[in-house]
């Protein structure tokens, strides 16, 4: 045990976390049991790390562990939460969870022993923490942990603490929003820098990102795809190929019966590969209102623009880059779908948004709320595309 506090302590004194992601306000930690997920990459070891040092710093009544410590081959989680529940310990940090076999049970059982421990666990964006957990499905608050907003990379850079603004507010007072912000930032200066860069956390170390995206994408593939969902190493190659095909194309309308045969697999196959990647925050899908998987979505988009540079680099489309960002900002929040009347996408039913390169006034629809590009505020429902990633 004291290995491990020594690990924690190590850990909690040398955290790295300039930015406070948002969620850390947003989270009823009240909650006896709490689920974080989020895609790998996006900072969860930092982010429950980053709790620690603000709640307990190295009060041992904290503890973080990391399943990756082969001491839990040979010990349970049950066996190592009492151990640290006599000792005064009150609030367990669980990270890399999947790989522990009985993590759902065991969890289960010491929420039911220990009535003053406090769990927090990451889990990764694959697992379906609640739909196939029915120890659980009751009893945890799940939450997602999404890569870096432009808001919150625009103060990384800055030093600015701009706050998260709802679509509502955004759509109702953007000129006075982006005025606000535009009056001790260029957030233009920064804009492209983010789409290329921005939205994994690691841009901040000093490694070189396409590198260290390009691992964590197959890291994505090997462990959140393939060993999460259990599929053998052999069918590595068609999922790889299947993502690379549909990033290349991207955003564009699936042919299941093409791709079934380009990667030799049925077309059933085909299509749960696309959910799991889709899962994995490498893509997403674009469906009407009212439709879902396993229905054929009407779109297939790269999930966020910086995986769109890693796949292809120097080759981007800035169009599809804008309309890419545009998507993943509003599917933060929001239930996206098909546009309607031309528009990009709709959201939560009622939103028409369609990106806009420049200004088309004589045809602009007072319906229709446009993402302009290159402009740092906005008039009537003309709104600066930038301010959209001030949605968290």
């Amino acid at each position: 045990m004291e290995t491990f506090y020594r690990t924690h302590k190590y850990l909690v004194e040398h955290v790295q976390s300039p930015v406070r992601r948002l969620l850390m306000d947003e989270i009823d930690w009240s909650h006896r049991l709490i689920g974080i997920k989020g895609s790998r990459g996006v900072g969860k070891t930092t982010f429950l790390l980053q709790y620690a040092k603000e709640k307990f710093d190295t009060d041992r009544r904290c503890l973080y562990v990391n399943f990756n410590n082969f001491y839990f081959t040979e010990h349970s989680l049950v066996s190592f939460a009492e151990q640290f529940y006599r000792q005064g310990g009150r609030t367990l940090l669980i990270d890399q969870t999947f790989k522990y076999e009985n993590w759902s049970k065991e969890l289960r059982e010491c929420y039911d022993r220990f009535p003053e421990l406090h769990i927090v666990f990451s889990g990764s964006s694959v697992m379906r923490l609640i739909e196939d957990n029915d120890d659980i499905s009751n009893i945890v608050a799940l939450y997602n942990l999404r890569g870096f907003s432009f808001r919150e990379y625009l103060n990384f850079y800055t030093g600015n603490h701009f706050p998260a603004y709802t679509l509502s507010e955004i759509l109702e007072n953007h000129v006075r929003i982006a005025q606000e912000i535009t009056s001790s930032a260029r957030p233009l200066d920064h804009f492209p820098a983010y789409l290329h860069h921005g939205y994994y956390p690691f841009f901040m170390e000093e490694r070189n990102f396409s590198e260290n995206l390009l691992k964590t994408m197959n890291m994505m593939l090997e462990v959140d795809i393939l060993l999460i969902k259990q599929i053998e190493l052999k069918y590595l190659s068609k999922i790889r190929k299947l993502m690379y095909m549909l990033m290349c194309a991207a955003p564009s309308t699936p042919n299941v019966s093409n791709l079934s045969a380009e990667i030799e697999t049925s077309r059933a196959t085909i299509m749960n590969y696309i959910k799991y990647l889709k899962d994995a925050r490498l893509l997403n899908l674009l469906y009407d209102a009212g439709d879902d998987f396993p229905k054929k979505p009407n779109l297939i988009y790269v999930h966020n623009s910086n995986l769109m540079h890693t796949i292809s680099p120097g080759n981007v489309d800035r169009a599809v880059e804008r309309r890419t960002f545009l998507y993943n900002a509003l599917h933060a929040r929001h239930k996206v779908n098909t546009g309607k009347m031309q528009a990009d996408f709709c959201a939560d039913k009622q939103y028409n948004f369609i990106y806009q390169s420049h200004r088309q006034q004589d045809k602009q629809n007072p319906r229709l709320y446009y993402a302009m590009d290159d402009i740092e505020v906005g008039f009537k429902n003309e709104i600066p595309l930038w301010l959209l990633g001030f949605l968290y």
